[in-house]
């Protein structure tokens, strides 16, 4: 069995090609990015196309992203609610979510996408008390999932779709006495899932032009 990084992003590679047509829209949106200088983090073609499916399967109509970077992820999503959804996407960074922004609007889906700008610990308070989101997606920074998750419920409803990326982290999660704070973060994260009566969730490994990762799925209870 040949587990290389070598064999593992040529297997993405076969994947994508089989299973996503080419989009410029989408090569636009990544090459904007790179010149940005901004890092090469988004999801993957095909982890991008999973997040279309599940909100179009869920019926999803109010997305939730906790970390927009470029807005790969997000067109992929604002495309999946249609013309009369909504995505809220929330980044921390003004000048990242300049070039969000951009992307969005040469994809043509801005009208159904708000970029809130600050930190999620600052930004999802305010959005309390507002229409349920029904497909939350986070992917920020990973000392902060249990409060993400805590948010997804508050600002969710029963049903609502709950998918949080990076959860493999090269497999140092099964590591109690790490130091690495993402590492940390996921665990606490993962362990929420577990134990917390809100959620039902399940999780799996992944490897390919991303490394070895991992996504977890939940529903609110």
């Amino acid at each position: 069995m040949n587990l290389s990084s070598e064999a593992t992003a040529a297997a993405d590679a076969y994947l994508q090609a089989t299973l996503i047509a080419p989009d410029d829209v989408l090569e636009n949106a990544l090459a904007r990015q790179r010149g940005a200088d901004l890092p090469d983090i988004e999801v993957t073609a095909l982890s991008g196309k999973l997040l279309n499916l599940l909100i179009r399967m869920s019926g999803a109509k109010r997305v939730l992203e906790i970390g927009t970077l470029g807005a790969y992820s997000t067109i992929w999503m604002a495309r999946a609610v249609g013309d009369d959804g909504h995505v809220t996407t929330i980044e921390a960074e003004p000048d990242i979510a300049k070039v969000a922004q951009q992307n969005l609007n040469n994809a043509g889906v801005a009208e159904r996408v708000e970029i809130k700008i600050g930190r999620g610990e600052h930004v999802l308070p305010t959005l309390v008390g507002a229409e349920p989101y029904d497909f939350v997606f986070i992917d920020a920074d990973k000392e902060s999932n249990t409060l993400y998750l805590d948010y997804a419920v508050k600002l969710g409803r029963s049903g609502t779709v709950v998918v949080v990326d990076n959860i493999g982290r090269e497999g140092e999660i099964v590591r109690p006495d790490t130091t690495d704070p993402k590492v940390q973060g996921t665990r606490a994260g993962l362990e929420m899932l577990g134990r917390d009566p809100r959620f039902d969730a399940t999780a799996f490994q992944t490897v390919g032009s991303k490394g070895w990762d991992g996504t977890a799925i939940a529903v609110i209870v």
